[in-house]
């Protein structure tokens, strides 16, 4: 007797979430009058689903992120950050703060894909990437692993609706390294970009390389391309604790 084999869809499943998130968020945009509500609404839906299918090991939250000088970074609407190294997640007063060290990427929320949004998440995303970061040798059976480099951190905005045009295109790919907006996503615009062949930890050179994706997958896309980029990222290095200390 041969058996029937059992299949799944998983290119169903994906437009499946991607349909879902559009109708919430639709729902969001036509009911919710007030604009910093609606965002906050938009945020915690996005938040809400990276920490229902990121793998668990990277948590995702809105957050500052501090240093171990003190310094801070602008409020973030989504830190994806790694705890393994981080003894510490502070919150207080609803508000969390996410040491340096342990984040990976960093995104911001808006509500149209435009030039002004993009250049207001590239200024987000620096004053994350201009904080000190430590590292410290990590013990193991035979010794000590020597201390890791830091990689980039990612940054990424997700839009709504909108597209990228031609001068937002040239603003990408030409940015400062520390104003790099790796990849994008326009949910209900059918956009998502990203930047190909950077690397985490090598020089790239100006302009960068972008694919430009206008499709109905546009989430699907965003979401596992986020993952094969925090793939490439590894482990955060294991940070000095002493530091904070001083």
């Amino acid at each position: 007797m041969v058996k029937a084999k059992n299949k799944i869809n998983t290119k169903e499943i994906f437009k499946g979430l991607q349909t879902q998130m559009e109708a919430k968020l639709t729902f969001n945009r036509s009911v919710v009058g007030h604009s910093t509500a609606k965002g906050d609404f938009t945020e915690l839906e996005w938040i809400e689903m990276l920490s229902t299918y990121l793998p668990k090991r990277y948590c995702a939250d809105k957050a500052f992120v501090i240093d171990s000088d003190g310094e801070i970074s602008d409020q973030i609407d989504i830190v994806i950050f790694d705890r393994q190294y981080s003894p510490f997640i502070l919150r207080q007063n609803g508000v969390t703060y996410v040491p340096a060290e342990c984040v990976y990427a960093v995104i911001e929320v808006k509500q149209d894909l435009s030039k002004e949004n993009i250049t207001y998440a590239q200024n987000k995303a620096e004053s994350v990437r201009k904080l000190k970061r430590t590292s410290i040798e990590i013990p193991h059976a035979g010794g000590v692993y020597p201390p890791k480099k830091h990689a980039r951190v990612l940054a990424g905005i997700l839009a709504f609706d909108g597209s990228l045009s031609k001068e937002m295109q040239g603003i990408v790919v030409n940015s400062d390294e520390n104003k790099v907006i790796n990849f994008g996503c326009s949910l209900i615009g059918k956009t998502y970009f990203k930047l190909s062949s950077y690397h985490p930890w090598d020089e790239n050179k100006k302009p960068y390389q972008l694919a430009l994706q206008k499709d109905e997958n546009s989430l699907v896309n965003f979401f596992m391309n986020l993952i094969i980029e925090l793939q490439k990222l590894g482990t955060v290095p294991a940070m000095d604790i002493n530091e904070y200390l001083k």
